[in-house]
């Protein structure tokens, strides 16, 4: 069963979903025959890779045209969000970097069957640690952390490669009218738009995997805990 998901790893519900959906996968007999794939998705492209130095709260001000208590009531929510999944948000010092070189890691480590340990790696940097996820420097020591080769890792980064990956992800989410991440495809079956809670993916999981017809339904609420260019809705 293909799990297919787009993600950007400044996305906090990006982080929850991928958390709900692996404690959903632990509730079922088949889980070990599911296939994850992540993919690319940017939600502020424009962002440096060096990272801004000012605080989450002043880019979404700045950048997002969001008012201050809007902010203050999202991150408080997402704070009991994450807790509830096992995730420390420390919003407080996350710096906003580019992502796409991060994303470009992703497809390196998923070739070696270790995207998802990739992903965890570098939501925890950037969510957690306070950690500029566009930095070589600790892409390399994430990389090297979950089993990867160094030199092959410092090669790569280097580089271009995966490059097309990236943007070919990024155009197909358009194509199938993605808008907003967490999105997950089921098979091309079923769709979960967000960080829905786990019986929702249990439900659509377990659906996707009975059913041989190609179907594609959106399961749970949509636009329940996704963030998009403009905002993350709650």
């Amino acid at each position: 069963m293909k799990v297919e998901i787009w993600s950007d790893i400044i996305c906090p519900f990006c982080y929850i979903g991928k958390k709900h959906l692996e404690k959903a996968l632990e509730q079922l007999s088949f889980k070990d025959k599911a296939d994850i794939e992540w993919k690319s998705f940017q939600l502020d492209p424009s962002l440096p890779l060096e990272g801004l130095s000012i605080s989450t709260t002043e880019y979404l001000i700045k950048h997002k045209g969001m008012p201050e208590q809007q902010i203050v009531g999202m991150l408080e929510y997402l704070k009991q969000k994450g807790a509830e999944a096992g995730i420390n948000f420390r919003q407080d010092i996350s710096i906003q970097a580019n992502t796409f070189r991060a994303h470009r890691l992703i497809h390196f480590a998923q070739e070696r069957e270790k995207g998802s340990e990739m992903e965890e790696a570098l939501f925890a940097a950037h969510f957690s640690e306070g950690k500029n996820i566009g930095s070589i420097q600790l892409l390399t020591e994430l990389a090297e952390n979950i089993g990867l080769n160094k030199t092959e890792v410092i090669e790569f980064l280097n580089s271009e490669q995966k490059t097309d990956e990236v943007r070919k992800d990024i155009k197909e989410a358009q194509a199938l009218g993605i808008h907003g991440v967490p999105f997950f495809v089921i098979d091309r079956k079923y769709g979960v738009s967000g960080a829905q809670p786990i019986e929702i993916f249990v439900e659509a999981l377990t659906q996707a995997y009975r059913e041989g017809q190609h179907k594609f339904k959106m399961a749970g609420k949509q636009n329940n805990g996704v963030c998009e260019n403009d905002n993350c809705r709650v």
